[in-house]
């Protein structure tokens, strides 16, 4: 299996372009094929039972890997998840633009976390998984600055995101980052590169 090569041995589980974007700029060539999974019974059921937003991003990663391996023999499967995670609450991604005001407003001025969970998954059954945070301090902004900032956004960005682009616009929300960028961007692609050398010096 030559993940960093022409043979295409690598699905990715999910329509993010830039998941996607950020797996061919490390030359680890996939195809898509979107997990259609309803995240938010799935959440909402882990929420009541008092689950962490780190275990949930686990678990939604690890059932959409799982999910499209079972139909997909012989390929490796990454699933993925990221949420935002506000005094140990979940801030669910905006459906429109009113939405993704409010959640600004949510972060404004205020600390928050972004953690981001991938599962590798062959065969319908889980390989490797791996979670990352990163934290961010968000400035205290008017309204109106905010809204001046959506408008500079288009969807594809704003939906991918989780509201804020952190390699173009949304960079100038923050007064502090710490953490691993591709991490912020919903892929810590060092460590999925670090396990994929690992897989196919076992497997050749």
């Amino acid at each position: 299996m030559k993940f960093f090569q022409t043979e295409i041995k690598l699905i990715l589980a999910s329509q993010s372009k830039v998941r996607k974007q950020i797996l061919e700029k490390n030359n680890i060539k996939c195809i898509t094929i979107k997990s259609n999974l309803d995240e938010e019974p799935i959440k909402d059921g882990l929420i009541k039972d008092g689950a962490s937003p780190e275990i949930i991003s686990k678990n939604l990663a690890e059932i959409k890997a799982i999910k499209v391996s079972r139909q997909n023999h012989d390929f490796i499967v990454l699933g993925a998840d990221s949420v935002i995670d506000l005094d140990n609450k979940i801030i669910s991604k905006p459906q429109n633009r009113n939405e993704a005001l409010e959640i600004l407003k949510k972060l404004n001025g205020k600390k928050h976390s972004l953690i981001s969970s991938v599962t590798l998954a062959r065969n319908g059954s889980m390989i490797w998984n791996y979670t990352d945070k990163a934290t961010l301090t968000m400035k205290k902004m008017s309204d109106e600055k905010l809204k001046e900032y959506l408008s500079k956004i288009s969807d594809d960005a704003l939906y991918a995101y989780n509201v804020y682009q952190i390699e173009g616009e949304g960079r100038a929300l923050f007064s502090s980052i710490e953490g691993d960028e591709d991490t912020i961007m919903g892929l810590p692609i060092k460590k999925i590169k670090d396990y994929l050398r690992s897989f196919e010096w076992k497997n050749i």
